[in-house]
C-alpha cells in the first residue's frame, strides 16, 4: 500500500509539473492574438518560448506513462471514457507544434495568418480542456461496471467542468503574461503586465467560486475534514496568489512568476489530494471508483518504476533548469535575425 501511495503523490506532481511548466505556453499562445501587434511581436512572442516549449511535453508524457504503466486500469478507462476531450486536447498540442515551425516557411500574411489562428487554437484548446477533464474527474466519471462512459461530450461541459476549465485558462493567461514580462521589453512587455495585472482579480474571483463550488458538485473537502493537515496546500495556493500580487506591484516579474507557478501547484494538489486514494471516480457508483489500491500495477512493477524514477526526473530537471538559465535572457529584434529564430 506504501508504494501505492508513493505512485499517487508522483502522479499529482508529474500533473502538476506539467501544468507549471506548459501553463505559460498555453498562456502566451492564448494571448497571442491579442498582445502580438506587429510582425516582431509575434515572431518575439513564439520566441520566448521557442527553445522551451518541447522539453515542457516531456511532463506530460512522463504523467501519461506513469498513468499507464503505474495505473493500467485508470489508463484504459480514462482512455475510454474521455475518449473524444484527450483527442481534441492531442490534435491542439500537435496543431501547436506544427503551427511554431510553419508560421515562418512562407513570407505570405495569409499563410502567416492561418498559422496565427492556429497558434491560439493549439493553446487555448487544451488550456481549457484540461480544466474541464481535471473537473470532471474531481466530481467523478459516470462510468459503468464495464468501464463505459454513460454520456456524450456534453455531459462533460457541465457547470462544475466548465468552471474548472475556465479557471485552467485564466491560471495559464496570468502565468504567461508574467512570463512575457520577464522575456520581453517595450510595449509588448507593457500591454503583458497590464493583461497579467487586470486578470489577477479575475482570475483570484474564479478560483475561489471553484472551491465554493467544489463543495456543491464534489466531496474532495471530505479527506481535508477528517485530515485538517491538508488544509495547508490551500495555504501555499493562497500564498502563491498572494505573492504574484505583491510581486507584481514590485515588478519583480520572476518572483511573481514563480509564485504564479506555486499556485499552479497548489490549485492542482487541492483536487489530487480531495481525491485520495481515487484516481478515477465513478459518479454512477462510488463502488466502481478505481484507486491507487484496487488499479495499480504488481508490487514488483512499482518498485522497478520507483527506481528508474529516482535515477531519471532529476536527470531531466537538471537539463531542464539548464535550458531555462541559458535561455534566460529577453527576447529582442536583433534576435530575430539568427538562423534558428522562428
Amino acid at each position: 500500500m506504501v508504494l501505492q501511495n508513493i505512485w499517487f503523490f508522483l502522479w499529482g506532481l508529474l500533473w502538476a509539473i506539467f501544468f507549471m511548466t506548459d501553463g505559460f505556453v498555453f498562456g502566451m499562445g492564448t494571448m497571442y492574438p491579442f498582445l502580438g501587434k506587429t510582425e516582431e511581436e509575434k515572431r518575439i512572442m513564439i520566441n520566448s518560448v521557442g527553445p522551451l516549449w518541447d522539453g515542457n511535453e516531456v511532463w506530460l508524457i512522463t504523467a501519461g506513462g506513469v498513468t499507464f504503466a503505474a495505473f493500467p486500469d485508470v489508463y484504459a478507462t480514462m482512455f475510454s471514457t474521455l475518449y473524444t476531450p484527450l483527442m481534441l486536447i492531442l490534435f491542439a498540442l500537435i496543431l501547436r507544434g506544427v503551427s511554431f515551425e510553419f508560421r515562418g516557411k512562407v513570407d505570405s500574411p495569409k499563410w502567416k495568418r492561418v498559422w496565427d489562428t492556429t497558434i491560439f487554437i493549439g493553446n487555448f484548446a487544451p488550456a481549457l480542456l484540461f480544466g474541464v477533464a481535471f473537473a470532471n474527474i474531481f466530481q467523478g466519471i459516470p462510468f459503468d461496471e464495464n468501464g463505459i462512459f454513460q454520456g456524450t461530450l456534453i455531459t462533460l461541459l457541465n457547470p462544475y467542468g466548465l468552471i474548472g476549465g475556465v479557471v485552467f485558462v485564466l491560471m495559464f493567461i496570468v502565468h504567461g503574461s508574467l512570463w512575457l514580462a520577464i522575456k520581453t521589453e517595450g510595449d509588448l512587455q507593457a500591454r503583458a503586465i497590464q493583461t497579467g495585472k487586470r486578470l489577477w482579480p479575475v482570475m483570484v474571483g474564479a478560483i475561489v467560486v471553484c472551491l465554493i463550488a467544489s463543495a456543491v458538485f464534489t466531496d474532495l473537502y471530505d479527506n481535508y475534514l477528517a485530515n485538517p493537515v491538508l488544509f495547508l496546500i490551500l495555504v501555499l495556493a493562497v500564498a502563491g496568489l498572494l505573492g504574484i500580487k505583491v510581486f507584481m506591484g514590485k515588478e519583480a516579474w520572476f518572483k511573481a512568476w514563480g509564485c504564479s507557478c506555486l499556485s499552479i501547484v497548489g490549485v492542482t494538489f487541492f483536487g489530487v489530494a480531495g481525491l485520495f486514494p481515487r484516481l478515477y471516480p465513478s459518479s454512477i457508483n462510488a463502488d466502481l471508483s478505481l484507486t491507487a489500491h484496487n488499479a495499480s500495477s504488481s508490487p514488483l512493477t512499482l518498485k522497478i518504476m520507483l527506481v528508474v524514477v529516482v535515477i531519471f526526473i532529476p536527470i531531466v530537471l537538471a537539463y531542464q533548469t539548464w535550458a531555462y538559465k541559458l535561455f534566460s535572457d529577453k527576447v529582442t529584434e536583433e534576435d530575430l535575425s539568427h538562423e534558428e529564430a522562428y
